[in-house]
């Protein structure tokens, strides 16, 4: 069916289409079932939704995503179809009926997850099955190929592209920032691509957020990277691996990251932004994402993986125990990289080790140290102000200001109850509390750590101190810290 676009200020966080109520009766179109728009040169689908009086017989509403991404103008004539099932359905069937998928049915169920042809459920029907079942090898590099070859890629002049990568899971942690200024001071290109929080209080994303805009085209990517040798963007903005931001918006609602799809995540976008040095951070530990023995096998799949996409690919087990750093959620992670950064200011030791250890080993990969070196070559940057420069030349580029950090002025200390030596902090349950507290979404909540494991505490010292955006946020998360064990004192 031929209609005319019908272009509203109105965006929907996704590709949605609205058609007068008769219109879809016509097409057979039921309410948040899918039609695909045709232009001359391309073709979308997107989630359909009906209008009495608004819309007009002969025009389909169209969102703002859909807008730009199709390039429509007002009264653009488009052909309109409904739909039909697609056969990633069936493959996302044969996946939970514990079989292995070909290279050519993960090609079509990325593709059309890419293209918007499956609906939320049915991409959760298909995140669940990688969870529960896995994949092998091969459908990981199938899974591989698929989300690299449908994005877009950036290709840099440059034989020192290197990146770092965490599995993520530990609260606070926010090592990338530091890393990448350190290592773009030395000369190395670090195109970061960084996702926003899926299980944890914040992603890279979602701290540089709190300063400066992370969404960016390919052409203002490059000449930020021309500028200051580096970026940290958000990676769902730019188009690398665009399956992976829609899956990783089911596994936020689901809470659960599959193993294979972790791998191809990191994978794709390392691929898509040309990485030639890869260093990937496996945290382990009793709260962390994984255990020491699945921390180990994972390093292995990971090495196979650089060998197999010819990258000179390291990974580097690290203590995931408890929380590292102070600050867990956006601007609290943010106060600690600065306050490591700057060095008027002092920062938590913890954090600070291990990225000058991060650091260390991408300048001994890349060539750029020698070998035992690095740290120290790490350190003399970071101890210059040669990093904290660098940082703020980023922030800059990126159209930022360090005069944003705004924190929460709503706020609840939690004190010891009784004296003794904190044994334990579980990651999982402190990354819950500051996500009740509002994160990552209320950038200026989240929880202050006093004290890390090992530390003495008597009765009535201050544990933690809770910040929200809300009263009502802020006593849901002092219920949620009285009804869970998350610091454990003996």
């Amino acid at each position: 069916m031929d209609l005319k676009v019908k272009l509203l200020n109105w965006s929907a966080g996704l590709p949605v289409a609205m058609l007068n109520e008769e219109t879809a009766k016509k097409m057979g179109a039921h309410l948040k079932e899918r039609v695909s728009i045709k232009t001359s040169s391309k073709e979308m689908s997107m989630i359909i939704d009906t209008a009495g009086s608004l819309i007009k017989k002969n025009e389909i509403a169209v969102s703002s995503e859909i807008k730009q991404i199709l390039g429509l103008k007002e009264h653009q004539a488009v052909e309109v179809n409904l739909v039909q099932s697609t056969k990633s359905l069936e493959y996302i069937k044969k996946k939970l009926n514990k079989f292995r998928l070909s290279e050519r049915e993960i090609k079509v169920i990325v593709k059309d997850i890419v293209a918007n042809a499956l609906s939320e459920s049915e991409i959760a029907l298909f995140v669940s099955a990688m969870y529960k079942y896995g994949m092998n090898m091969k459908e990981t590099i199938f899974m591989i190929k698929a989300m690299y070859e449908t994005g877009n890629r950036l290709i840099l002049k440059s034989d020192f592209v290197a990146d770092k990568h965490s599995i993520g899971g530990i609260a606070g942690n926010r090592t990338t920032p530091i890393v990448v200024s350190i290592c773009a001071s030395a000369g190395l290109v670090m195109p970061k691509t960084s996702s926003r929080a899926i299980t944890s209080a914040a992603g890279t994303a979602d701290v540089i957020e709190t300063i400066a805009k992370v969404d960016f085209s390919i052409k203002e990517l490059k000449e930020i990277i021309k500028k200051t040798n580096a970026c940290m963007i958000w990676g769902g903005s730019i188009g690398f691996a665009p399956a992976d931001s829609q899956i990783i918006q089911i596994e936020k609602v689901l809470n659960i990251d599959p193993e294979s799809q972790l791998l191809a995540s990191i994978m794709a976008k390392k691929l898509a932004v040309g990485s030639k040095y890869i260093l990937i951070d496996i945290p382990y530990g009793k709260s962390a994402k994984v255990s020491k023995k699945k921390a180990v096998a994972l390093k292995k799949k990971f090495e196979f993986l650089g060998g197999y996409f010819h990258k000179k690919l390291k990974c580097v087990l690290t203590d995931g125990s408890q929380p590292i750093g102070n600050g867990i959620g956006p601007v609290l992670e943010l106060m600690d990289i600065i306050a490591i950064l700057n060095q008027k200011e002092k920062g938590p030791e913890d954090l600070e080790k291990k990225s000058l250890f991060l650091s260390g080993q991408l300048l001994e990969m890349t060539g750029k140290a020698k070998k035992g070196q690095g740290e120290k070559m790490a350190q003399k940057i970071l101890y210059s102000g040669k990093a904290f420069e660098k940082f703020k030349q980023i922030i800059k580029a990126q159209h930022g200001s360090l005069k944003k950090i705004k924190l929460s002025r709503i706020k609840k200390e939690i004190l010891s109850t009784h004296n003794g030596r904190i044994l334990e902090i579980d990651n999982k349950k402190i990354n819950s509390l500051a996500r009740a507290a509002g994160c990552p979404a209320d950038k200026s909540s989240g929880v202050y750590l006093h004290l890390h494991v090992g530390g003495k505490v008597r009765k009535g010292d201050a544990l933690l101190t809770i910040y929200s955006e809300s009263k009502n946020r802020l006593n849901d998360a002092v219920r949620f810290y009285k009804d869970n064990k998350i610091i454990k004192i003996g």
